[in-house]
């Protein structure tokens, strides 16, 4: 079976995995767009998860086929085919529209994971959880019997890669190395299968070009570092400026397509709508029930609703943007208008977000549990290469240290009183 991808090409899928891929869980993925509410801003934005994550997979193979060339035992067959359900399926428990729908899921005790995956305090679930239930508590894990015939699949291994951490890192271990720590970086790192996907796919569809890199070039000099008995993904370091832009390919993307005012807008208002009529949608804590919750569903539920915020959504009737900051300048004028709008009781919705090139390398995040490396090797011999952590091998990190914070104000301007509109307008002057 292959499934023909306008990013990728042909994607070759193996017979047993087409009942993963059949199965209604991932099917549901169908009906999720990729990139929620942007599709109003970018019309042609209305790819899907689905679509993304079998094109994550695809990239997982290549990379993986680059990194073990001309290895082909039953113990390096299993893993690669444990990356690919990985990377298939890091999607699988996302919830409809947005991430803000993540604020009406339950908290995670209610989901009964499996006991390795029990944590101390409880909290509110994430789609992770959700991930972590589909693949190895539910109906959908029957659909793993084709794998694991074939090449000895254990789903929790599958789970343990999106989350991170392993409680058998003897699967992943060959001839005294373990590759997890590898493996997982290519499920979700700083340069993962997923992003090295979703940057081409979302630029193709939304019509633009800020995420396009050199994604050949980049796989070709992925490496394998090896450090006490560990396996870290690693990069040559001739391809540290393809590394580079791949980073700012990130970077532009998110300021230019993920936090675009009008989808950013709209997601507020659904967190309103939530918050204002909590009985009329939540998810369910019952997997084989959340089957049901794909965006139809949860746009139907919009558009049968009587409420302001959900009458307002359905319409893409967001309210105007009247100040909008970038970085620290003009953060005094946000304030003094914020004061007066909080003054005068005059509802308005604030969106801020700070855009940063790495959430793995910043000034205040701690480094990352597995870090990317870079490897300098010798033209004449390459036992005397040389290795070092990414953040070592390039200064993008620090010349972006400072995230870059934006601020937007909207409310119904033209709604106000005259003398309001003309209070707020001196303030805008300033």
């Amino acid at each position: 079976m292959e499934v023909r991808d306008p990013v990728h090409g042909s994607i070759p899928i193996d017979d047993s995995e087409i009942e993963i891929l059949e199965h209604p869980f991932f099917q549901r993925l169908r009906n999720i767009k990729q990139l929620g509410f942007a599709e109003y801003v970018f019309p042609g934005a209305t790819h899907t998860r689905y679509l993304h994550s079998i094109g994550v997979m695809n990239v997982s193979t290549m990379v993986f086929n680059n990194l073990f060339k001309d290895q082909a035992s039953a113990e390096i067959l299993r893993l690669k085919e444990t990356l690919r359900l990985g990377c298939l399926l890091h999607d699988i428990g996302h919830a409809p529209l947005s991430h803000s729908t993540e604020s009406v899921m339950p908290n995670v005790s209610a989901l009964k994971l499996p006991k390795q995956f029990h944590e101390s305090k409880d909290r509110q679930a994430s789609h992770e959880d959700y991930t972590i239930k589909s693949i190895t508590d539910s109906s959908f894990t029957e659909s793993f019997k084709g794998v694991k015939s074939k090449f000895g699949i254990d789903p929790f291994a599958v789970a343990e890669l999106v989350v991170g951490e392993s409680k058998n890192p003897d699967y992943f271990t060959i001839k005294g190395v373990n590759y997890f720590p590898l493996l997982h970086q290519l499920v979700s790192s700083e340069m993962d299968c997923d992003r090295m996907d979703y940057l081409l796919r979302d630029s193709y569809f939304c019509g633009v070009s800020y995420g396009k890199f050199d994604l050949d070039w980049i796989i070709d000099n992925l490496k394998i570092c090896t450090e006490n008995s560990q396996a870290f993904l690693g990069i040559s370091e001739r391809a540290i400026s393809t590394f580079d832009d791949f980073l700012l390919s990130r970077f532009h993307m998110f300021m230019m397509v993920y936090f675009h005012y009008r989808a950013v807008c709209l997601e507020q208002m659904l967190m309103r709508y939530f918050e204002s009529a909590k009985s009329e949608y939540s998810i369910p804590a019952d997997i084989e029930a959340y089957l049901e919750h794909d965006d139809p569903y949860l746009y139907k539920v919009l558009k049968h609703s009587s409420n302001h915020w959900a009458k307002r959504i359905v319409k893409n009737n967001i309210p105007k943007k009247i100040l909008e900051t970038f970085g620290t300048a003009h953060l005094g004028q946000m304030h003094e208008l914020e004061n007066f709008l909080k003054s005068e009781n005059i509802d308005y919705i604030k969106c801020s977000s700070s855009g940063r090139l790495s959430k793995y390398y910043s000034a205040n995040s701690p480094q990352e549990h597995y870090p990317m490396k870079v490897m300098r090797e010798s033209s004449l011999n390459k036992n005397l290469s040389s290795v070092k952590n990414i953040q070592d091998a390039t200064d993008l990190f620090q010349k972006f240290s400072e995230s870059h914070a934006v601020n937007r104000i909207h409310c119904d301007f033209e709604e106000l009183s005259m003398s309001n509109q003309k209070k707020i307008m001196d303030i805008l002057q300033a």
